[in-house]
């Protein structure tokens, strides 16, 4: 940040100082000549100004992704679990356990493996579509058994995905609309994308899917996941406990 700071700065001052000397020179033009010194001036300034533009551009993508980086690492040993039924006065940490144990076959997860568990979002009220539990595990090592063992769930009306920052979900989200569900996943927070060559290309925003196929669009019906719209209240809230 101190970079793009500084960056600013240099800008502002570069551009000043161009423009004072570009306003005393046309108020100092009188011949046709000048004039047409003045034009290339400008040429040369907006060619510079454009240059630094540029460059700025090229740091804010690049924070932004050490960002988005720092926040997924964050997240690492969080998962979401989709499709569980609403309770009133539930136990949220005993309805892991019993899906982790009975339907992934897990039976050595106890409730001290969660540090913290809780759903997203405010309650729908007569909804039937129960909010997805987020569940932060203690050991990584855990989180990587329960993550692989996912598989166990299909046919279940249970899902579980990762908690991916917005970048990456709006990126998965992208792919999965452009390519089809079955050649979109995710695996400890980064989301890959199978190619028409074949190759599997890692993804970690919505522009990088054009370096997998520029310009190609299946229009692919992908049903929404729970977690994928996070308002900023669902993601204060799920920040503070994550700690």
């Amino acid at each position: 940040m101190e970079d793009i700071k500084n960056s600013m700065s240099e800008m502002v001052k570069s551009f000043s100082l161009r423009m004072n000397q570009f306003e005393t020179g046309l108020q100092k033009s009188a011949a046709p000549s000048s004039i047409a010194g003045l034009a290339a001036d400008y040429a040369d300034f907006k060619s510079f100004i454009m240059g630094l533009l540029r460059a700025l551009q090229v740091q804010i993508e690049f924070m932004a992704k050490e960002l988005d980086s720092l926040e997924m690492r964050g997240r690492r040993k969080i998962l979401l679990l989709h499709g569980v039924a609403e309770q009133q006065k539930e136990d949220t940490t005993q309805e892991v356990v019993k899906t982790v144990v009975e339907r992934l076959e897990q039976s050595g997860f106890v409730a001290s493996d969660i540090s913290r568990c809780h759903r997203m979002g405010r309650s729908a009220g007569t909804s039937d579509r129960p909010r997805p539990i987020l569940f932060k595990l203690r050991d990584a090592s855990v989180r990587s058994k329960i993550w692989s063992s996912k598989s166990s769930l299909k046919g279940s009306g249970i899902t579980m995905s990762e908690f991916l920052t917005k970048a990456r979900h709006d990126a998965f989200m992208a792919a999965r609309q452009r390519f089809g569900i079955s050649k979109c996943w995710t695996t400890d927070g980064t989301v890959y994308v199978l190619g028409a060559d074949g190759a599997r290309h890692r993804v970690r925003c919505v522009e990088d899917l054009d370096s997998v196929a520029p310009g190609v669009s299946q229009q692919v019906q992908v049903p929404k996941l729970a977690a994928g719209k996070e308002t900023s209240r669902t993601r204060r809230a799920a920040a503070s406990k994550m700690v």
